[in-house]
């Protein structure tokens, strides 16, 4: 069965770190996180690596798209220095190297499958292809995605693996379909918009609910006593000292 901490660490620590990066990694598991959340994507040669742009401009000043750029390009791009000048020479991860820091720390993983358009099930599948050779604890990984297509994907390929459903700002109507559908371990929903009528409802499945991205711990209180699990948060040492303690 899945052990969520209450607190995961969102692209690494978003507010401490370059994001998605294995320095990002590293700063997490200092603070004695238990669990980060990462995205990945596909190259226009297929190596999965941890980025959540479908433009590289953001973190590395590269206006190409990841889809149409090869991985022997995308290695030699720097993708630290925007964020701070002490983290300059960060480079964007493969997964493997992302989990190689993972396990060599003890770290459970929410990995994002955050597919380019037209590769749902291709980013699925590779990046699972991948994690199946080298990531064993079924109880620190779980595979989430707003995409189900991916998560179809996932389910075929990696059905003993627990899955996450993304729900954006506006849930579809015919989510709880979905998620009995694609048999989700946890609904993943948007804390700072979701409503407390929403999370009732989300609760009614009888699954953890993780909220994202919630970095104000009084927000995360309230929805903490709205009964969420498990917040995501670029700032989670910040949300873990400010959550209630629940015997």
């Amino acid at each position: 069965m899945i052990k969520l901490p209450k607190v995961i660490g969102h692209r690494g620590a978003a507010a401490y770190a370059p994001e998605n990066t294995l320095e990002g990694i590293q700063v997490a598991a200092d603070m004695g996180l238990e669990w980060v959340e990462l995205d990945v994507k596909l190259t226009k040669d297929l190596v999965p690596i941890i980025f959540h742009d479908e433009n590289l401009q953001r973190t590395t000043g590269s206006s190409a798209l990841v889809a149409e750029t090869d991985y022997d390009t995308i290695k030699t791009l720097e993708a630290g220095s925007w964020f701070g000048d002490s983290f300059a020479g960060q480079k964007i991860p493969t997964l493997e190297e992302a989990v190689d820091v993972l396990l060599e720390r003890n770290m459970g993983l929410n990995l994002e499958i955050k597919p380019c358009p037209g590769r749902e099930r291709e980013t699925a599948e590779v990046a699972l292809d991948v994690l199946s050779q080298i990531w064993d604890d079924h109880d620190k990984l779980l595979i989430s995605s707003f995409q189900h297509v991916s998560l179809e994907a996932a389910q075929e390929m990696a059905g003993d693996w627990a899955r996450g459903l993304l729900l954006p700002e506006e849930w579809p109507e015919n989510w709880e379909e979905m998620a009995q559908y694609l048999q989700v371990t946890t609904i993943n929903l948007n804390g700072n918009t979701a409503t407390r009528d929403q999370i009732e409802m989300a609760i009614d499945l009888e699954k953890p609910i993780l909220a994202y991205t919630i970095n104000d711990p009084i927000r995360a209180r309230e929805l903490q006593s709205w009964g969420v699990d498990t917040f995501f948060s670029d700032e989670p040492d910040i949300i873990l000292e400010n959550l209630l303690t629940v015997h």
